[in-house]
């Protein structure tokens, strides 16, 4: 891996502040000072040194943002601005990706990693991992829209949701509360389509036992706690029967 790539994927701050302690030759592989970006170091192999401490690698980064509107849940785009975008630096060059997808005017609960076991967890119809949304309707929903919900939905295109839950608030009865499995394109726009109505804003709120962080204003993010991560493995491995790695 790159000195400067790996450096920030250990904390080290900026590009700036890699860049300025390569230069200071506060960096070291095996004794040799390192005062190039562009070095490959090995973390494996080699013994890396920061201002004469150890570094110690970090392989995988966690984070849980509060995606607002307007923004893609995409690493790249020409047109449009993602959920990349937002990032510091020092976590762009860890390579996360979206875990799963919110659509582009649905704000909310959004995880981002570099870890693949991870994201499959979350995001496989066979863990079924609960999402839950809440949503602004153009109309109040019904009780028979939510025995539809309960009994599963058949979409657009023919296909039929597996079973989900849809809570309505009598004191508010435009709002709901829609808790799903599994993760189709734009499925919980489509499912209160299928029931006659209209999704007029969409917001996640939590992911298995993980709720939005409420000190996140939209836009912000920060790293999970490590408790966080392995509690939502555990969820998802017991809903499979398998043990979680750990």
């Amino acid at each position: 891996m790159r000195a400067d790539k790996l450096l920030a994927n250990t904390g080290f701050g900026t590009r700036k502040d890699v860049k300025k302690l390569l230069k200071q030759g506060a960096v070291t592989a095996d004794g040799e000072k390192v005062k190039s970006g562009a070095v490959h170091l090995d973390p494996d192999t080699q013994k890396i040194e920061v201002k004469g401490e150890p570094l110690v690698y970090r392989e995988y980064i966690y984070l849980l943002m509060h995606k607002p509107a307007g923004v893609i849940c995409a690493t790249e785009d020409e047109l449009h601005e993602t959920v990349l975008d937002i990032l510091e630096w020092e976590d762009v060059v860890r390579s996360p990706f979206p875990v799963g997808r919110l659509d582009k005017d649905t704000e909310g609960l959004l995880l981002l990693t570099n870890d693949g076991k991870f994201s499959h967890a979350l995001t496989s119809p066979k863990k079924g991992v609960p999402k839950i949304y809440e949503a602004l309707l153009d109309q109040p929903a019904s009780k028979e829209d939510a025995e539809v919900f309960s009994s599963g939905v058949t979409l657009d295109d023919g296909y039929r949701t597996k079973p989900a839950d849809l809570q309505r608030f009598p004191e508010d009865p435009d709002r709901v509360r829609i808790t799903i499995g599994e993760g189709k394109y734009h499925q919980v726009k489509r499912m209160v389509e299928a029931v006659g109505k209209k999704v007029l804003y969409l917001k996640r709120i939590q992911i298995g036992s993980l709720e939005l962080d409420e000190e996140l204003e939209a836009g912000e993010y920060r790293e999970m706690e490590e408790e966080e991560v392995q509690q939502l493995l555990d969820e998802a491995y017991h809903r499979d029967k398998k043990e979680p790695p750990r």
